[in-house]
Parts: structure tokens; C-alpha cells; sequence
């Protein structure tokens, strides 16, 4: 009987890989497609899943004190991560994030439509390669950098930059021990040593375009139902944007919670309970305030609101609400709107009504930047313009647009009607049309500023001064000599000369620009805030020249020339309800009947104050009492 060889016993070939993937085919073409569909779906979605969720760090929160710091009256906080310095450059979390979304969906849509007929592609090399290399490349996103969204980097930063942020406790022991040394005599006392914080990381949403986005995911599904310290503590350990607390939070409750961030933060300085005092209750109402005046809201500051009047102005009798901390002003102004009321009354005019916006473009020559300047000056090309400005706006009407050249640069001051608003929004608005009808007929013409600083807004200029801004109001009234002696307690040519030599010749000698007057900027500023006009505007809105003159029958002629007040009846800090009221009392609250009205009669009104204010300090120079009036309605006995 043979036997067969060794050789012939191992010279019968093994199964080859591709046997076996061809049995493996063969198995799957023997499965129903809808067990094949299902397994494929739920390995896929499995796989997803897991690398959505493996990113490092836990979210959980450790409650304990911070350092050394008493923190008995303030809230308790976890335990606080150093942060990465704001000089560092950033990575886009979000954008990692979206496209790791998207390459799942790629991935997951590739598998449904293998799977959707998985026997043709299988028996398909072309396809089948298409796919397994389509796959690959997934898969290594997947593994290289799949997750960099969602791991947390505090830990890495914490041990690879520690000197970022030492903690308030390593603070404090640092500069106790300093100060045991300079104690002792071993060290010279250096600069003095302070608490300093790092910095938020935190931004407003004007200034922060990240902070539009909707809130985290990872925030506490019950966050309403956390007390307000536990939210405090998750708003000090940046798991909550302070202000997105509104979002989160109804507006009166998100005061509360961040006036615990902020009195814990205080309290590390030294500070604790300092907003103690500061209203926050429900007198304001912070759902007005939110996305209009103010962001990080902790509180208000109550500033005392006097009325000064009445005034006749214009043959009608006006009260002026007054909000100031100053002792004496809002009494000084309402004797000289007494003695304006026992005089002939005030009689105020517009002479000029136009906020203004410059916007700055650039060319590439100078000669380039003349041709701009002689289109714009063509006054069929400034309808064209004027055109363009209006179509985005219901009440604004562009009056002007001067242009000045510098080199390659040129400055448009534009100058638009804007009816009750003060226009800075809307005059804004339309320049950037302006600039977009320009660049179709200069396309090497580029925006290098909407602002250009010609405006001149927030600035001393002598533009404004010159040319105008807001409402040019000149007001005038005629005092009777009996008057000026009993109620301002002076004779007409004592105030008229202490006028010329104070407010005209001793202004000229400082070289003053729109500032020939006595005190205007305490009035306007006073009106300013008590009506909700931007208290920064009152830079340019104080530009007054006041004269006085002896008239013929020795009675006391006084005006005031008041060329750019920017006023408005509408928008920003007007809608507020204080705010509002005081509008109210003027009667000037909301639009007029006609466009403008009702913000051309504030502007009287600002005027009238700033006049009455200016007669009456005039007349206490004059009469060398007003030291003495201070001394006694300005003081009071400090409070123990």
C-alpha cells in the first residue's frame, strides 16, 4: 500500500486570504439585506456615539473653599482652573466641533448608502475600493483628531503654564511674607503690592461675537431650580458666561446671581459687601435694559433727580427734571428760570438740524482721492448718493456730504435729518450705503474707518463748534433791571462785565474751543441723564458761547449760542421708565406729530436750562456769593 510522501502531505495549499473573504461574502449574500441594514446601522451609530462622548476631563464639581481667603460670607465655588492667557492664540473650538459633525454625517451617510445595496458593491471592485478607501480617510480624522472639541485643556494648562494664575491664596502668603521682610529691615519697601484677579473670561455680547451663540450644552439641565449661590459658583468657574445669565435666568434674578459672582470676588480684595447699598431690587426694570443700555448688569446707580421751572419757553411753561449729585445746581438753575419767567421769557430758535457721520476711505493716490472729492461735490452724483442713503431708512434725509482730502485719504461728513432719534444708528446705517454706491464707481476705493473722527462725536472739535452737529440752537431772553437786582441779587453791568471778562476774554486766553460760557456742561449733562441722551455726548452738546449786554433801558439781554446738542425722544436710554417719566414731564416722551418735533423741543429745553444755569452762576460771580451759597445748601454734617 502507498504511503503519500511528506512532501505530497504538505504540498496541499492552505485557504487563502481570499478564500476566506470570499466565504465571508458568500455569508453575508446568504443574511436578509434588512439584517445586514440593521447590523450596520447600530455598529455605526455605536461608533459615533462613542467618539462623540470621549472627550477627557468630567464635568463634575467639587465644592470647596478657595485658599486661604475667608470666604465665610460669601459663596462657596469650585475649585477654580487656571485658564489660558488672552496673549495666547486661540483655537476655534467651534469650528473643530462643526467639522467633526459633519465628517460623523459623512461617514454615517457613506455606510447607509453601502449597505442600501451592499451585494452590488461588494461584487464590484471599483466600488468597493472607492469605499474602503473613502472609509480610511475617515477613519484617521476620526483617530487623529476626532474629540479635540471636547477635551478640556485646564488640567494640561494647569501643570504646562502655572504662572498664569496663581491662586488669591498664594497671593495673599506671598505678599504677607513680603511684608514680614520689609517689617524686619531686610528688604526696602517695594512698589505697593495688590490682589490682582485674572482676567474674565467673560465678554459682552458687543464685544464678543462668540458670546451671539446659543448657551453651552453642558449647562445643569435644572439650572432654575439651583439656588442663586450654586449658580454664582458655576458663573466663577466659567461653566456660565455672566452674561448669559439673562438668557438663562430671568433679568431680575441674573442681578442677583451676579452681584454674589461679583461680592466673592470683592471679597478676595478686601471689598466684601461693598454693593451692599447698590439698588437692585425691582425699581428698574432689567428686561428694558437688556440688549439696549447696559450688559453684566450687577445694579443701578440712583442719582437724585431735581425739577427746575417753570421756565416760559417759547410762550409756554416748562419744567426741567434735573439729574445731578451736585449741591446747588438744580436750585441756582431754578432761579434763573424765575427770573426768565419774571422777564420776558425764553425764546429759542433752530437755526441748523443734522446729525453728522464721517466716514474714512482710502485710495490708492492722492489723485485718486481728489477725483472722489469732485464727484461727491457734483450735485447730480449727490443725489445719486442721497438716494442710496435714504433706502435705508423710513425718516432719515441725507442733507450733506462734504468731503475733505488728506493725501489718499478722504473724509465724508455726511449730514442726515433723523427725526426724534439722535441718529448715530441710523446715520451709521446709511453711510455704509453711501460707501457701497461709492465703491461702483471707484472700485480701487476701500473703508478704512466708518469713523473718521471728522464727525466729531464724543470729541472736542472745532467742527462741531463751527459747522454744527445735532441741533444749532441759539436762545435768548431780556431780564428787567428790578429783576436782576431781586431775585439775582447783582446790578446788569456788574454781571454783564464779570461775563465779558470771565466767559469771553478769559476763555480766549485758555483758547478754549466752544467753551465761552460759565458752566453749560453741568446743565446739559444734568438734563442728559435725567432723559436718557448719552452722557458722552455732552462734550460736544455743552459747546455754548453766552453774551450779555445792557440794553438801552438798562435791562439785561442774555443768549446763548449752542451749536451741536444731539438729542432724541427716541431709542437708546429713553425707553427706560425713569428716564421716560422725566421725558414725560417735558412732554416730549416718544415721537412728535411730525418728525422731529418732539427732539427739536428737548433741545430747546437743554438750552433754557443751560441759559437759566448761566444767568444765575453769572450772577453769584457778580455778587461774590457764591462761595457762601455752597457753604451753606451744600453741606451737610458727615453721618456717624
Amino acid at each position: 500500500m502507498a504511503h503519500p510522501s511528506s512532501y505530497e502531505r504538505v504540498s496541499s495549499p492552505p485557504p487563502t486570504i481570499g478564500k476566506h473573504i470570499d466565504a465571508v461574502i458568500a455569508k453575508i449574500d446568504s443574511l436578509p439585506s434588512s439584517y445586514v441594514y440593521t447590523l450596520a446601522i447600530a455598529a455605526s451609530l455605536t461608533f459615533s456615539f462613542y467618539l462623540l462622548n470621549s472627550g477627557g476631563g468630567s464635568n463634575s464639581m467639587q465644592m470647596e473653599p478657595h485658599g486661604d481667603v475667608d470666604r465665610a460670607s460669601a459663596i462657596k465655588k469650585p475649585k477654580q482652573k487656571s485658564r489660558r492667557s488672552l496673549d495666547e492664540p486661540q483655537p476655534k473650538w467651534h469650528i473643530l466641533k462643526l467639522t467633526n459633525y459633519v465628517a460623523t454625517s459623512g461617514f454615517l451617510l457613506s455606510v447607509l448608502k453601502f449597505v442600501s445595496n451592499a451585494s452590488m458593491y461588494l461584487n464590484d471592485s471599483t466600488s468597493l475600493l472607492q469605499f474602503l478607501t473613502i472609509w480610511s480617510i475617515f477613519l484617521c480624522y476620526f483617530f487623529g483628531f476626532f474629540g479635540i472639541s471636547f477635551i478640556e485643556l485646564d488640567d494640561f494648562e494647569q501643570e504646562s503654564h502655572p504662572q498664569h494664575q496663581a491662586p488669591v491664596s498664594a497671593i495673599n502668603v506671598s505678599h504677607a511674607k513680603h511684608c514680614n521682610a520689609v517689617k524686619s529691615g531686610s528688604l526696602e519697601p517695594p512698589v505697593k503690592v495688590i490682589n490682582v484677579h485674572p482676567h474674565s473670561t467673560s465678554a459682552p455680547v458687543c464685544s464678543d461675537p462668540a458670546s451671539f451663540r446659543k448657551p453651552s450644552s453642558t449647562i445643569p439641565g435644572n439650572l432654575k431650580d439651583m439656588s442663586n449661590e450654586e449658580i454664582a459658583s458655576l458663573v466663577l468657574d466659567d461653566k456660565i458666561k455672566d452674561h448669559q445669565l439673562e438668557k438663562l435666568l430671568d433679568p431680575h434674578r441674573a442681578v442677583e446671581v451676579r452681584r454674589l459672582k461679583f461680592d466673592a470676588q470683592l471679597q478676595s480684595l478686601g471689598r466684601g459687601g461693598a454693593l451692599a447699598e447698590l439698588p437692585h431690587k425691582h425699581d428698574l426694570d432689567y428686561k428694558r435694559v437688556l440688549g439696549a443700555n447696559c450688559e453684566i448688569v450687577v445694579g443701578y446707580v440712583p442719582i437724585p433727580v431735581g425739577m427746575a421751572g417753570p421756565i416760559t419757553l417759547n410762550g409756554e411753561s416748562v419744567y426741567i427734571p434735573m439729574a445731578t449729585t451736585e449741591g446747588c445746581l438744580v436750585a441756582s438753575t431754578n432761579r434763573g428760570c424765575k427770573a426768565i419767567t419774571q422777564g420776558s421769557g425764553a425764546f429759542s430758535t433752530i437755526v441748523r438740524d443734522g446729525i453728522t457721520r464721517a466716514p474714512l476711505v482710502r485710495l490708492p493716490s492722492a489723485r485718486e482721492a481728489a477725483e472722489v472729492l469732485l464727484w461727491i461735490e457734483d450735485e447730480n452724483n449727490f443725489k445719486i448718493l442721497k438716494e442710496a442713503f435714504e433706502s435705508t431708512t423710513s425718516f432719515g434725509k441725507l442733507i450733506e456730504a462734504r468731503p475733505t482730502v488728506a493725501g489718499r485719504n478722504v473724509y465724508i461728513r455726511l449730514r442726515c435729518f433723523s427725526g426724534d432719534a439722535m441718529g448715530m444708528n441710523m446715520i451709521s446705517k446709511g453711510s455704509l450705503a453711501v460707501i457701497e454706491c461709492l465703491r461702483r464707481k471707484f472700485p480701487q476705493l476701500s473703508l478704512a474707518a466708518l469713523s473718521g473722527n471728522m464727525c466729531t462725536d464724543k470729541k472736542a472739535a472745532a467742527i462741531n463748534w463751527i459747522e454744527g452737529r445735532g441741533k444749532s440752537v441759539v436762545i435768548e431772553a431780556t431780564i428787567p433791571k428790578e429783576v436782576v437786582r431781586s431775585t439775582l441779587k447783582t446790578s446788569v453791568p456788574a454781571i454783564v462785565e464779570a461775563n465779558t471778562n470771565k466767559n469771553l476774554i478769559g476763555s480766549a486766553m485758555a483758547a478754549t474751543v466752544g467753551g465761552f460760557n460759565a458752566h453749560a456742561a453741568n446743565n446739559v449733562t444734568a438734563v442728559f441723564l435725567a432723559t436718557g441722551q448719552d452722557p458722552a455726548q455732552n462734550v460736544e452738546s455743552s459747546n455754548c458761547i453766552t453774551l450779555m449786554e445792557e440794553t438801552s433801558d438798562g435791562d439785561l439781554w442774555i443768549s446763548c449760542t449752542m451749536p451741536s446738542i444731539e438729542v432724541g425722544t427716541v431709542g437708546g436710554g429713553t425707553g427706560l421708565p425713569a428716564q421716560s417719566a422725566c421725558l414725560k414731564a417735558i412732554g416730549v416722551k416718544g415721537g412728535g406729530d411730525s418728525p422731529g418735533d418732539n427732539s427739536k423741543k428737548l433741545a430747546h429745553v437743554v438750552a433754557a436750562a443751560t441759559m437759566a444755569g448761566e444767568l444765575s452762576l453769572m450772577a453769584a460771580l457778580a455778587s461774590n456769593s457764591l462761595v457762601a451759597a455752597h457753604m451753606a445748601h451744600n453741606r451737610k454734617p458727615v453721618s456717624k
